[in-house]
């Protein structure tokens, strides 16, 4: 990685619910982690409440404002005292007038990660991903981390392994690279899980596993010999992608997958098998876009 690599910011969105809450604690102990700055973001955009016929007056823009600064200055002292078992953490606050959405996308361009909570405020709050989560998990230009509301989760998994899914593909290639980048800063293991079906295969069970063992080998080339000190755990099965690694996350305290597989194509917004987890898992997930 580059020094220039190293030196951009974790950015992390914030609207003063639970769940952005906790995406700024986990954002700041991964930023401390890495010694990399900290930006927290909080845009201003009229709420859906309010349709075409509806004034926005200047009154209405003026307390939203002053909401989202207070959102931010209350993020800025979680986040230093989240970090601080870590270390010193560099954090500066932005209150943008503009939509979430399009602001973390366009800053997602130099970011080393955006990270987002699952849900937010508003009418989206009652359902599994908030349009925040959805949007930037989507359509980023850099890693998004999408990090549960703290109900749904033991934080940090008391020091399980880094899971990470491989099939092969470039994409999941990107996702090794940051799954055994966060485990070695986090000094815990990882868990490569490749999964395999015979569908529309003619081979036997047992070449099928053979083949698969070894594509996990190639895909694993030399990060033994950059990563001495981690763990690897290797987990190569006849399953479902998605299904696995969701039960293979029961004990491990981050999942890493790319943003598309081999069945994917180079525009895709997001693969199936990452679409799956993101929606079903309780565990913090980094998706690994190129």
């Amino acid at each position: 990685m580059s020094a220039n690599a190293i030196n951009l910011p974790i950015l992390v969105g914030i609207d003063g619910s639970d769940a952005a809450t906790e995406a700024v604690r986990w954002a700041a102990v991964d930023a401390a982690h890495h010694h990399a700055p900290l930006h927290i973001v909080h845009g201003i955009s009229a709420p859906m409440d309010f349709g075409p016929a509806i004034a926005f007056n200047q009154f209405d823009y003026d307390a939203y404002r002053a909401a989202g600064t207070a959102a931010v200055t209350t993020a800025h002292a979680f986040a230093t005292a989240a970090a601080a078992p870590v270390g010193d953490l560099d954090i500066t606050t932005f209150v943008v007038e503009a939509p979430p959405i399009p602001v973390l996308l366009d800053r997602s361009k130099d970011a080393r990660l955006l990270v987002v909570g699952t849900r937010g405020l508003g009418v989206f709050r009652r359902s599994l991903l908030g349009s925040v989560s959805t949007a930037v998990a989507r359509h980023a230009h850099c890693p998004v981390a999408v990090i549960p509301e703290p109900e749904n989760y033991t934080p940090d998994r008391l020091g399980g392994p880094v899971l990470v899914g491989v099939d092969g593909s470039p994409s999941a290639t990107r996702a090794i690279e940051v799954a055994f980048d966060e485990a070695a800063h986090r000094e815990i293991g990882v868990r490569a899980v490749f999964t395999w079906s015979e569908f529309n295969r003619y081979i036997s069970r047992v070449d099928l596993q053979t083949e698969a063992e070894e594509l996990l080998a190639e895909s694993l080339a030399g990060y033994a010999e950059k990563y001495p000190d981690l763990e690897v755990q290797r987990v190569v099965v006849e399953d479902r992608s998605a299904r696995r690694l969701l039960a293979e996350s029961a004990d491990t305290q981050l999942i890493v997958v790319g943003s598309h597989g081999r069945g994917g194509f180079a525009g895709m917004t997001l693969g199936s098998v990452s679409q799956a987890v993101l929606h079903a898992t309780d565990c913090p997930l980094i998706i690994a876009r190129p």
